[in-house]
């Protein structure tokens, strides 16, 4: 499998980056957001990325499932039955495998990263690894923790966080608020369609033409309402409407750099990628996966039980300005832990500004940055870096 690119830099941190469901690591996170370089407007070269995670430690971009990116798998059925159970299944394959391929990085401290749905993809990737250590006396992957932004956490608690974003951020009117709430049961794996009528009028008659991803931002002129219109489609299609949508990136305008940029041939042998010709495009996101996912855990919260008390070291941040997986919704699920305040709420600072807000916990530490939305590092690359070196030093975010 053709799962990802490797930046070398600190030989004492390995870190292993997701995107998902069905959306591409190196498109977002290694193009958009901390890879060390970015695609130029004009698709025709690359700069560089002042704020790169990889300052700080190693990268390991991984296109899974199967499918996404240039990743790919010899039997085409399998793109029809992905799901939660077998990402995190195929991930430890291939970072055991990974590690025997390059000895020289067994046993250092390993974190993983993600967000949108890496929500899933994380704590659960996570859990296995705790679990396959626990199995074998020679085990090689030495995870101290993860972290991960505006994730995907809990059905019921995610969609009344949401809601509440979108009429608290004067999105949404206070009769199609209520509306909502009286046709939609959060607790149930489908949706009615009364639930689907109104949150697609809220979508379409009241949001306006904005970017959900960053409600505060312009929108891209080229895609701004063919985007929104996908969104409503992927909305009202998957199981959940307030819940399972297309995780599709920040700027349609940028996730088109990335588009062009990666269907070029130089570009594809300099990488070495595609080298098996798949009969497809290199696209941001793949709908056949996300249109066929197969299971998704209605809460990752008994997996953050679990890896708390295995003593990880685990961090939940959040770009305010995201409607998508608002930090509303992250707040009102992690609530749902009841963990032990250690630090009370605070403002954490850099460069003289507050970079937003956090609370440290017994056994995991939540922050938000400040004017970033659903890709944080791409809107606040800095604050997001602060957090990040933070974050491996195990150190609580700056109060001046």
């Amino acid at each position: 499998m053709e799962s990802g690119v490797v930046f070398l830099v600190n030989p004492k941190w390995n870190f292993l980056s997701f995107l998902g469901p069905g959306c591409s690591s190196i498109g977002y996170g290694a193009s958009e957001e901390i890879g060390p370089f970015r695609i130029n407007k004009t698709t025709s070269s690359l700069y560089l990325n002042k704020y790169s995670w990889n300052r700080e430690a190693n990268l390991l971009f991984l296109e899974s499932p199967a499918g996404v990116g240039f990743s790919y798998t010899n039997t085409s059925s399998d793109l029809e039955n992905s799901g939660d159970k077998r990402t995190a299944e195929d991930a430890l394959v291939f970072l055991l495998r990974w590690m025997s391929r390059f000895p020289e990085y067994k046993y250092r401290e390993f974190y993983i990263a993600g967000e949108s749905y890496a929500g899933h993809y994380v704590p659960q990737l996570a859990k296995m690894i705790v679990d396959y250590n626990k199995a074998h006396s020679n085990s090689i992957i030495n995870l101290k923790g993860f972290i991960v932004g505006n994730a995907v956490t809990d059905n019921y608690y995610d969609s009344i966080g949401t809601v509440t974003y979108w009429w608290s951020h004067a999105m949404i009117s206070d009769k199609t608020y209520n509306s909502i709430l009286h046709h939609c049961n959060f607790s149930s794996d489908t949706a009615s369609n009364a639930c689907d009528d109104v949150v697609y009028y809220a979508m379409n008659h009241e949001f306006g033409d904005i970017d959900q991803y960053n409600i505060y931002t312009p929108t891209c002129a080229n895609y701004s309402s063919s985007s929104n219109n996908n969104n409503n489609k992927h909305y009202l299609r998957l199981k959940n409407s307030l819940l399972r949508r297309r995780f599709s990136g920040y700027d349609p305008c940028t996730e088109g750099y990335a588009e062009k940029y990666y269907n070029r041939k130089d570009v594809q042998r300099a990488m070495h990628a595609n080298t098996t010709r798949i009969p497809y495009k290199w696209t941001a996101c793949s709908d056949v996966l996300i249109k066929n996912w197969k299971d998704s855990e209605n809460s990752v919260l008994p997996t953050y039980k679990y890896l708390i008390a295995a003593g990880l070291r685990i961090w939940v941040f959040s770009g305010d300005t995201d409607s998508v997986v608002p930090v509303t919704a992250t707040r009102f699920s992690l609530s749902h832990l009841n963990l032990t305040t250690k630090t009370r709420w605070y403002p954490w600072y850099t460069g003289g500004q507050v970079g937003g807000w956090t609370e440290v916990y017994k056994g995991l530490t939540f922050a938000t940055v400040r004017g970033a939305g659903h890709e944080v590092p791409l809107f606040q690359p800095k604050r997001a870096f602060v957090l990040f070196k933070s974050f491996l030093a195990g150190k609580e975010l700056p109060k001046s």
